[in-house]
């Protein structure tokens, strides 16, 4: 299901502590925790966890951050350059080594 609310995402966020609700393409709420905002190319980028007990809690979600209209909303959409996705990936996992147990697939 990650993959499915990776690429549809372009609707505004409500942002509690760390947890932010996006809506999915069914327009229903999916909560994710988000863990960190990168900066890469000049773009930012955020890195999010599905808290859905349903959701495989080893994959992430990375989102563009795009600007909107309305300075208080934000707008993320799905990122379809697999090389940006590992790059970002990547200055993620050198980020939190210490924090997190990363597993390399092979």
């Amino acid at each position: 299901m990650s993959e499915d609310i990776n690429n549809n995402f372009n609707e505004e966020s409500e942002e509690i502590d760390n947890i932010i609700v996006l809506n999915d393409e069914n327009g229903e709420e999916v909560p994710f925790e988000f863990l960190d905002l990168i900066e890469y190319d000049g773009e930012e980028y955020v890195v999010l966890l599905p808290v859905e007990e349903d959701e495989e809690a080893d994959e992430v979600v990375i989102l563009k951050l795009e600007d909107t209209e309305n300075e208080e909303e934000e707008s993320y959409v799905s990122v379809d350059d697999e090389e940006i996705l590992n790059t970002i990936f990547e200055m993620f996992k050198e980020k939190f080594k210490d924090e997190f147990n990363f597993v390399d697939e092979d």
